[in-house]
């Protein structure tokens, strides 16, 4: 069950609680239904001390990863494996299955009509969003107008839910998110009880945030997590070639986190990334900067959003890579303030 939006006597809107909502099915299975199955009450209680809350989770994790899991031995792990797939259903499933599926993902707008349009309506949950730029092309700009649309209700092009924001660079500043909740007729105050925020300091507590998001995320309607931004720690933590690969084997465990996080729990992640001088990019090209991360972080995200500055207050946007969206199309747009 998800939540959704109720509007108050002076016009504003305000999220209800998830107990409120009874009309919507479960978008997962919670871990307590093993013990239905014959599981120990006491061996759910450990998976759930390692973060693992919902069956969904459960079955994107390796039998190598669950054995390592403190009281759970390679019998009890293949247990409860068995009953979870009793649960789920993780085999193979139709085209017409996989289209019903997609029916689920709930678009956000970005309060930017001409940026909704290029996004085919938004940003998607179940799915990573990245944007890359220079400093002041509007990619945190974008972040805090997303913790607001993503708190509309679902006809006005929300999300009916809350937001996870995980700070790596100290920009979250929450009297940006008063103007941008007026703007769009909603209480500042309630959207700001909406917002959990966490400042992180290193790539392992970055990570840590991640692992403690799933307790709440099964508890409560979650739709939008933000990391802003998703490399800044790993190049700072990580430094010379002769660390290279431990950072990047280390980014793609946080990356296939968010993956996993985002198809579990139906929320969208967006993320934002520094761009590097690109040495390669040759003379004829004005600009030659590149999205830092690699091929790593380029292969995890779903949509790729280059921003750069434009005349004024402009901000344009690229789509760099996409599955289902023209490459190569820029347009110009002003973000909500």
């Amino acid at each position: 069950m998800i939540a959704t939006l109720k509007a108050e006597d002076q016009g504003q809107l305000q999220l209800m609680e998830r107990e409120d909502i009874d009309d919507e099915e479960d978008l997962f299975e919670a871990i307590d239904k093993l013990i239905a199955q014959g599981i120990n009450s006491g061996d759910v209680k450990k998976l759930q001390d390692a973060g693992i809350y919902t069956c969904n989770g459960l079955m994107m994790h390796t039998k190598k990863h669950l054995t390592g899991i403190k009281g759970l031995s390679e019998a009890k792990v293949d247990k409860i494996c068995e009953a979870a797939e009793k649960i789920v259903n993780y085999g193979y499933i139709t085209g017409s299955d996989a289209l019903l599926k997609r029916k689920a993902v709930v678009r956000i707008t970005t309060g930017s009509q001409a940026l909704d349009e290029l996004l085919g309506g938004g940003i998607e949950t179940m799915a990573i969003t990245e944007s890359f730029g220079e400093f002041r092309s509007g990619k945190t700009q974008l972040a805090h107008t997303l913790c607001v649309s993503t708190q509309l209700p679902t006809h006005m092009r929300g999300g009916n839910g809350k937001v996870a924001y995980i700070d790596t660079e100290g920009t979250f500043r929450p009297d940006r998110i008063v103007p941008i909740a007026e703007r769009f007729g909603m209480d500042p105050g309630s959207v700001l009880d909406n917002i959990i925020y966490a400042r992180a300091y290193t790539y392992e507590h970055q990570y840590n945030l991640l692992l403690g998001l799933a307790a709440k995320m099964a508890e409560e309607p979650f739709r939008l997590l933000i990391v802003d931004s998703v490399i800044a720690l790993f190049r700072v933590d990580f430094t010379g070639r002769g660390e290279l690969a431990d950072r990047q084997q280390k980014l793609a465990q946080m990356l296939s986190r968010l993956t996993k996080i985002a198809e579990e729990f139906n929320v969208a992640v967006y993320m934002t990334n520094q761009v590097i001088a690109d040495p390669g990019g040759g003379m004829f090209i004005s600009d030659p900067k590149k999205p830092a991360g690699g091929h790593v972080l380029a292969h995890a995200a779903t949509i790729r959003l280059m921003f750069r500055k434009g005349k004024g207050e402009q901000r344009v946007c690229k789509v760099f890579d996409a599955p289902n969206l023209p490459e190569a199309e820029a347009i110009s747009f002003s973000l909500v303030l």
